[in-house]
């Protein structure tokens, strides 16, 4: 469907991220078209997957979430069981903001936001104790310079 994107749909899709709460009246007026195909073309974005969703933004440090760690893992371990169990383990901890798994020599990267350092070891703790992890590095981030969700499009 990338392909097929033209300028408006990229407009439209700039407005939906920048503000997603907008009426399709706003959006209409600011990619200069009208509402009705402004709406179909956010249908037909939606079906066919290039919008995957619509959320809030939430404010981390509003909830007492103050700690963001990034998190290396190295293991030994890479049988498709352990990866299974490691992958669910990750998808059920409300924690792991973010989980890549990289090339190179650290096996995957977490992001992870908690209330502080001891929210930290008691994530870590129930990390281990449900996955075997060869090594983990725990990094605390002490700014935040940028952050968005915003994709260039």
């Amino acid at each position: 469907m990338t392909d097929k994107l033209d300028e408006i749909d990229r407009r439209i899709l700039a407005e939906l991220q920048r503000d997603a709460s907008q009426s399709l009246d706003e959006i209409a007026r600011a990619v200069g078209s009208s509402k009705t195909p402004v709406w179909n073309r956010i249908r037909k974005m939606r079906e066919s997957g290039v919008i995957t969703g619509q959320t809030v933004l939430v404010d981390p440090e509003a909830l007492g979430l103050e700690a963001c760690f990034f998190v290396l893992i190295r293991t030994a371990e890479h049988e498709a069981d352990w990866q299974q169990r490691f992958l669910e383990t990750l998808r059920a901890r409300p924690e792991v903001l973010e989980a890549h798994r990289l090339a190179g020599d650290i096996d995957y990267i977490l992001k992870v936001r908690v209330r502080n350092a001891r929210a930290y070891d008691a994530f870590y703790q129930a990390l281990i104790a449900e996955v075997k992890i060869h090594n983990v590095t725990a990094l605390l981030s002490m700014e935040e310079i940028k952050a968005t969700t915003v994709l260039p499009v």
